[in-house]
């Protein structure tokens, strides 16, 4: 069978730029990395069957560049673009242009993308479709009418940006001076971010699980699903650790979870890969639908490991009017997996951006461990793009085996001359609450981890120390021993 496409531009970056080049060299297609002047020499450069140069190192001369992106794709070729997660992964204005230019955008539809995209917009069309929502407000709020539709939702709530993601510019108000506080401040985030200052309320939900299904429409109106993931671990409210299946669901919660999701999914037409994104209550055992990200996730690994299917692959069928390679039927939960993202970022500054060249790197490895990299021993992390290293991935026949595997291979990882949060990991995964599966959103908070992990030192492979060492002098030459082994 011939490749869907012969050629493929991936407009990304870092660990799914590689991720996306490995499954397409797999499917026979040729693979042409886009790259900004800070990623010249990365490791998704190196491993393409060719590459072409977007802009300069800011994110919005190259990665964010529609322009540049569409112009690349031409110029190398390309039959498709497929454009990894963040970034241009949710434009629907790449989408639309790649179109005009009878270029394959590998992803949803633009239409697909204007609707779930506007966060406030999706609560609307979801609530009007019978999939229930985090109830809060359906309109933009502002300093006057917020601490009135705080009070009637009761207090805590949460304030969010209605564009962009990522958790910029969402805050916590327990109380009247706490919110106007964080609409002040996140009206200024998201104005600096996205270029809109509309903020609007949630009900904050403490004892919330984050509970996400991943999704992939079939581009002829099916909807299948790969099951569900588990994201509470998170800090600042971006994932940290992430598990599949979720230990939170019995038999009949995970059938309640699926079918909300592949509601929601045709109710917007969904096509090709995303995630619906839920928040599980489990006093009151109700699901709400928080949002929908429409592309690849960065923890789709976890669910490949325990379905055995390539959602890259299944993306790029799709997107070639092939459908997807499997049933709905033929899908199923194989025993349990997790992954720990390690950043280059330091735990002693608040967990900022430790951005510079890799002085030792070491992967881990053995059965049933995946680790998805963009990096390798002497290359920079650069000051402009997230410090995502890698993510490590363990799979196992229980959730203790594969909590265990996990914490042997971070043991076994080794990444110098940039601050990690690697001692971070090590405390989630070895933590009481998380090693029940009995947690949620406010794990890392509640049992001060973060804090802890400043001053915490966690076992962990050491390699040895290279030396200068002196090389012996050479012998000096004895001209006579010379001439006579040449006969002279």
């Amino acid at each position: 069978m011939s490749p869907p496409f012969k050629r493929i531009l991936v407009a990304n970056r870092g660990e799914i730029a590689v991720r996306v080049i490995r499954t397409a060299k797999s499917m026979g297609i040729e693979a042409v990395a886009a790259y900004s002047d800070a990623d010249s020499r990365a490791l998704h450069v190196l491993m393409a069957d060719d590459a072409v140069r977007l802009g300069g190192p800011e994110p919005s001369d190259s990665y964010l560049n529609i322009e540049a992106v569409v112009r690349a794709a031409k110029e190398v070729g390309a039959e498709a673009v497929h454009p990894g997660y963040g970034f241009l992964a949710q434009s629907a204005e790449l989408a639309e242009r790649l179109e005009e230019e009878g270029i394959v955008f590998i992803g949803p539809p633009a239409r697909v993308q204007r609707l779930v995209g506007d966060k406030l917009g999706a609560r609307r069309f979801f609530r009007s479709a019978g999939v229930p929502v985090v109830p809060g407000t359906l309109e933009p709020v502002d300093l006057r009418d917020a601490p009135s539709v705080a009070e009637e939702l009761g207090y805590p709530v949460m304030v969010k940006p209605a564009a962009g993601g990522g958790g910029i510019g969402m805050s916590i108000a327990w109380s009247e001076a706490d919110l106007l506080e964080a609409l002040k401040r996140a009206e200024d985030l998201a104005r600096k971010a996205f270029g809109r200052e509309e903020v609007y309320l949630e009900k904050y939900l403490p004892k919330a699980r984050h509970i996400e299904v991943q999704v992939l429409g079939d581009g002829r109106g099916g909807v299948l699903h790969l099951y569900e993931r588990e994201c509470s671990v998170q800090r600042r409210f971006q994932k940290v650790v992430e598990e599949a299946p979720s230990p939170a669901l019995d038999g009949e919660l995970r059938e309640r979870l699926l079918a909300l999701a592949l509601k929601a999914a045709h109710a917007c037409g969904y096509v090709n890969a995303g995630t619906f994104e839920f928040l599980y209550d489990p006093p009151s055992r109700e699901f709400y639908l928080l949002e929908v990200n429409s592309r690849i996730q960065v923890e789709h690994p976890v669910t490949e490991m325990v379905t055995g299917i390539d959602i890259v692959r299944e993306q790029i069928l799709i997107a070639a009017g092939e459908g997807p390679s499997f049933r709905q039927d033929e899908v199923e939960l194989r025993g349990h997996a997790m992954e720990a993202r390690v950043y280059a970022e330091d735990p002693g500054a608040g967990f900022a951006p430790s951005p510079g060249r890799i002085t030792a790197y070491r992967e881990p490895s053995g059965p049933f461990t995946r680790v998805d990299s963009g990096y390798y021993e002497g290359a920079e992390v650069p000051i402009y793009y997230d410090p995502l290293v890698m993510k490590v991935v363990c799979w196992g026949s229980t959730r203790e085996e594969a909590r265990r595997r996990l914490i042997a291979a971070l043991e076994e990882t080794v990444v110098e001359g940039v601050k990690t949060n690697l001692a971070f990991l090590h405390l989630i995964l070895n933590d009481p609450a998380f090693a029940s599966g009995d947690y949620n959103t406010r794990i890392v908070e509640e049992r001060g981890l973060a804090e802890k992990a400043v001053s915490y030192s966690h076992r962990r492979l050491r390699l040895p120390r290279r030396r200068a060492e002196k090389r012996p002098a050479a012998p000096g030459v004895d001209a006579w021993r010379v001439a006579s082994r040449m006969g002279l």
